[in-house]
């Protein structure tokens, strides 16, 4: 990296999804703010901003001087349009991934979804990540009975625009709201849904689970939309700050030391995130969740993120293809790993 430390910034942005990440714990906690009182910076996420040319990068990662991490499939779409970004670090918490019916569907495990209607949801956003995520579930647990997509009947569902904040969603009881009308309508048989909002959904509309991909022994598999989330920075700040971009990342690695050892106030926060409850977030995310907040450029990861980048490209999502590899940059957190060990030592 070449290090041009005299280049005057005077703010970083920051975004992520109502997820558990890393980055999100850090924000929750002022670690950023803290990390860069001292240099006049002015440290803003698009979470607080109204302004929608703004909030759109959260799809696009256009904002200069921006740092991101939430779903992948944003970030994936971004790159394959030509921003020029660097994964600097990646997360995997394995979430609950769930095909929901009706208890009177006649539909008790993935092999009885054939012939049947399967609802993919269709919003209007610059980039459908829960269309995508929906349709990678249905392909997975197909597969699991040696089935294809075409061995069961898409039906797309509208979803109607509703204000959120940037990367945000329905939050509480109207998550899934059109996936489950049109269930209980009886448009479609079976739907998917994930993470805390799904499971509690579900239990809300009386739906039974038949299969949670959380079970599947193989991370290319499980990798979706959630798993794993990527660390994103646009590469011109990488280029000429490369020092505020290590301590950002230095900020979000510590992360893991800090909730593995604060197990409660994770789950707390982790809850406040995803506008859920601990419960909720304890029954989709594992107990263990307190222990899945690492981040880190594992081999196993980034292969699972090309298997679903390749998924994406595939199924008509992405305009172009390119490489993961060539798309992470290692240098940050190699020099933030460097860093802490001499802190520790």
């Amino acid at each position: 990296m070449n290090v041009s430390e005299n280049k005057q910034i005077d703010s970083l942005w920051y975004t992520r999804c109502p997820v558990p990440t890393p980055l999100g714990l850090a924000a929750q906690l002022g670690w950023f703010n803290d990390e860069f009182a001292g240099d006049g910076l002015t440290i803003q996420t698009l979470q607080d901003t109204v302004d929608p040319a703004l909030r759109e990068s959260h799809y696009d990662h256009r904002l200069p001087h921006s740092f991101r991490q939430g779903g992948n499939v944003p970030a994936i779409w971004a790159r394959a349009r030509g921003a020029d970004t660097r994964v600097i670090g990646l997360n995997w918490v394995d979430e609950a991934q769930v095909i929901a019916v009706l208890p009177d569907a006649g539909i008790r495990s993935p092999q009885d979804l054939q012939g049947r209607r399967i609802g993919l949801p269709r919003h209007a956003n610059s980039i459908d990540h829960a269309r995508a995520g929906a349709l990678r579930g249905f392909q997975v647990v197909l597969a699991e009975a040696g089935l294809q997509l075409e061995d069961a009947t898409a039906v797309d569902l509208p979803v109607a625009a509703r204000s959120t904040g940037a990367g945000g969603g329905a939050r509480g009881g109207n998550a899934y709201a059109t996936e489950f009308a049109a269930l209980k309508e009886g448009v479609v048989d079976a739907i998917f849904v994930k993470g805390a909002r799904g499971l509690a959904a579900a239990e809300l509309n009386g739906a039974t689970i038949i299969y949670d991909i959380r079970q599947h022994p193989d991370p290319k598999v499980r990798a979706n939309n959630g798993a794993p989330r990527p660390v994103t920075v646009d590469a011109a700040l990488l280029q000429s700050r490369p020092d505020l971009v290590v301590r950002f990342l230095a900020r979000i690695v510590q992360i893991g030391d800090w909730a593995a050892s604060h197990p409660a106030d994770t789950v707390a926060y982790i809850a406040k995130e995803s506008g859920s409850t601990e419960g909720w977030v304890r029954k989709a995310y594992g107990d263990d969740i307190h222990l899945r907040q690492g981040t880190d450029l594992n081999p196993a990861s980034i292969a699972a993120l090309e298997g679903y980048k390749n998924f994406l490209y595939e199924a008509g999502f992405l305009q172009a293809d390119f490489s993961v590899d060539a798309w992470i940059d290692p240098a940050p957190l190699a020099e933030v790993q460097r860093l802490l060990q001499r802190l520790a030592a």
